[in-house]
């Protein structure tokens, strides 16, 4: 009877294998419980595998949040108008990045306690301080007329995502269709239309 020959992991593969298994670990046993060696098992490697890309598992969850970010893109959205953009990327990220969202939540507690990070220090460690989802739906409005992008305030511009993060995270769950049309025409709308 043959015998199957187990293939070594390298480079991005290994890399990427370990992550998801942060991710899992994460998700399975949350942040407290989570150590460097069940990681390792869970991957089915060696915990100097882990130290030799990571000094700590501080470092490892907040490489998992960002390789889970980075794997699990939002589609931006380009439906001709800001408002069923902004709607539609809304529905998008509700979708799409709950899980995310509602464990980086629960996460927070973890990472301040063990590394002194406060949830937007994480917010930048994960995603950066680069360019937003929401750009170039912004910048496509404005080449079409709807807004003019050099009168509105970036927090302004910043409000209907901050709004659905708020509201993830106090409630751990999707927001409901009412509530994003409520952001973008009740909300947003008021403070952009001209």
């Amino acid at each position: 009877m043959p015998t199957e020959v187990k293939r070594r992991r390298r480079g991005t593969e290994l890399e990427h294998a370990l992550l998801d298994a942060t991710w899992e670990e994460l998700a399975g046993a949350g942040f407290a419980k989570l150590t460097m060696e069940s990681v390792a098992d869970r991957a089915k490697t060696g915990i100097a595998v882990l130290y030799r890309r990571w000094p700590d598992k501080n470092a490892l969850v907040l490489a998992a949040i960002r390789h889970y970010g980075d794997t699990h893109p939002v589609e931006i959205p380009d439906t001709g108008s800001l408002r069923d953009d902004l709607l539609a990327l809304l529905r998008n990220i509700n979708a799409g990045r709950i899980e995310l969202a509602t464990l980086v939540g629960a996460t927070f507690a973890g990472l301040h306690d063990s590394a002194g990070l406060t949830p937007e220090e994480v917010r930048l460690t994960v995603l950066g301080d680069g360019p937003k989802r929401s750009d170039p739906v912004y910048r496509r409005a404005h080449d079409r007329g709807e807004i003019d992008l050099a009168r509105i305030p970036q927090d302004v511009l910043d409000l209907p995502f901050q709004l659905m993060r708020h509201d993830i995270l106090m409630t751990l769950k999707q927001v409901s269709p009412e509530r994003i049309r409520s952001i973008v025409d009740d909300v947003f709308w008021p403070l952009v239309a001209g």
